[in-house]
């Protein structure tokens, strides 16, 4: 199936499951709407899935690895070697993600977009081995783009044929803050130094590289932002892409899926540039510590569950917002009513969160 025949499965949330959520959390004895944001996830989630009985069910981290070939310019702290060293890790279970993934009952799946160098145990999805240096060529072609797209897809369609009901992204990839960067300065309009941070840990001159490396991919490539396919291969990554076909997947099968920090919120624009609806499939987990994390959050319409500060990558915000479902749906099924407990409900019409 190609792209195209894809994007035309997204369907809109069901309205009908949304209200019934709504009001059930309405009728839970408690102050209407004082779970916030939890209580908009679980309500999100209905709609999506079609069904106001929510349940996470299994859950994965979906990791995209690729190497980027602007790292040619000076852009990071750290070499290449250390994307295959960290996916290798994530194979061990001895990384950050898996980690933290251990506490949140989430299994881990690395997976290889575009590495230079393989690693054993990660599977292996790779479109070419690393992409070309956007400073002076193109990412990589349209059609692996559009490939890489549509491997994330079907990954997300595998792991909903094996029970696992919500996905958190994941990226490892040097470079890959350089190249979300770029690809955010191309849709947004905006100049590389405002969106344009420190990644891992910049010096003052390394980020002013990082900077004239993206300007120089834009001006050489002029990536058209009303496209986001030309956006993704001229200036951006296979992890990226490989992110983006998990959105998109997440509204085609229906499965939610958790925005992690930056990277991984370019992979969401970029699908929802693709394909609109594919927005309903989103959870923002938290607000990445990258100078642009917040506004590109804001041009989603996602507000993020946890402020903390964080800027790990591999998933890991992404995976730290997943007890918070765990306990917002521990209240949502397990919560008394005010009928229960003879107690007359709140008027959700002085709340502003009526169903």
């Amino acid at each position: 199936m190609n792209l195209q025949e894809y994007l035309k499965q997204i369907a809109p949330p069901d309205e009908k499951a949304m209200a019934a959520a709504r009001e059930h959390w309405n009728s839970i004895a408690k102050p209407i709407g004082s779970l916030g944001l939890l209580e908009d996830a679980v309500v999100q989630i209905a709609g999506l899935t079609g069904s106001p009985r929510v349940k996470l069910g299994k859950r994965a981290v979906l990791v995209m690895c690729a190497d980027n070939g602007v790292v040619a310019e000076g852009v990071t702290q750290t070499g290449q070697e250390v994307t295959a060293l960290v996916a290798g890790n994530m194979v061990k279970h001895d990384s950050s993600v898996c980690r933290m993934g251990e506490v949140a009952r989430a299994d881990v799946f690395p997976v290889d977009m575009g590495m230079i160098a393989p690693a054993e145990g990660v599977r292996d999805c790779h479109i070419r081995r690393g992409t070309g240096n956007l400073a002076k060529e193109k990412a990589m072609t349209r059609e692996e783009a559009e490939k890489a797209v549509l491997t994330g897809i079907e990954l997300v369609g595998e792991l909903k044929a094996k029970g696992y009901g919500v996905i958190a992204t994941g990226e490892m990839g040097i470079g890959n803050t350089t190249t979300s960067s770029a690809m955010m300065a191309a849709f947004l309009g905006l100049s590389p130094a405002e969106v344009t941070g420190r990644g891992a840990g910049l010096s003052d001159e390394g980020l002013q590289r990082k900077i004239r490396a993206i300007e120089a991919g834009l001006r050489l490539h002029k990536p058209d932002p009303a496209d986001a396919l030309d956006v993704l291969s001229k200036v951006g990554g296979l992890d990226i892409a490989g992110i983006c076909g998990t959105f998109l997947g997440g509204a085609i099968h229906r499965i939610p899926i958790l925005v992690d920090g930056f990277i991984s919120a370019i992979g969401a624009l970029t699908a929802q540039r693709l394909a609109p609806l594919s927005r309903h499939a989103m959870l923002a987990a938290h607000v990445s510590a990258e100078p642009a994390a917040k506004r590109l959050l804001d041009e989603l319409g996602l507000k993020p569950m946890i402020t903390a500060g964080l800027r790990l990558g591999e998933g890991t915000g992404a995976v730290a917002a997943l007890p918070l479902l765990d306990m917002a749906l521990a209240v949502y099924d397990g919560m008394v009513s005010f009928g229960d407990i003879g107690m007359e409900a709140y008027d959700a019409s002085l709340t502003g969160k009526g169903s």
